[in-house]
């Protein structure tokens, strides 16, 4: 898993998002990143996890969060996935894995006994200097929004 810790700055990162807008961690200086990175877009989990934080923008717009999600799906897989449920935030199309590396969330996973490389569901949250405040692995994918915003 990451080696990235609480407290370390986070790695600055550059993507295309789902309507081809190069989006940058710098982009949101002033902004805490709520930064998911998520195994597949429109399987049941990932859905249920960028639905939830859809779900609550409101408050994370109040709280000053900007949310980034990101996958190794490609940019047309990233609209479908965005426009099926009204996302309204960045997904970022990390197909050569650059970003997904960088957080060091891509690795050996286990799914009934298959063994298999994939992305490991993780969220950072960056502060407004970019470092990471916090790191959920363990996300709960119903209610992830309540981990983040505690």
């Amino acid at each position: 898993m990451t080696t990235l810790q609480t407290g370390d700055k986070a790695p600055n990162f550059s993507g295309i998002d789902q309507n081809g807008n190069t989006v940058n961690l710098s982009d949101f200086k002033g902004k805490k990143v709520v930064l998911f990175f998520y195994p597949k877009a429109s399987t049941p989990g990932c859905t249920a996890e960028a639905c939830d934080l859809q779900n609550n923008i409101e408050r994370f717009i109040a709280e000053n969060y900007q949310i980034v999600g990101v996958s190794a799906d490609s940019q047309k897989r990233q609209l479908n996935f965005a426009v099926k449920n009204n996302l309204n935030y960045p997904l970022i199309a990390d197909e050569d894995k650059t970003i997904i590396n960088a957080f060091g969330v891509w690795g050996p996973k286990k799914f009934m006994g298959r063994k298999y490389d994939g992305i490991h569901r993780t969220t950072f949250i960056i502060n407004e200097k970019g470092i990471i405040e916090d790191i959920i692995s363990k996300v709960k994918t119903k209610e992830h929004s309540n981990q983040i915003l505690k």
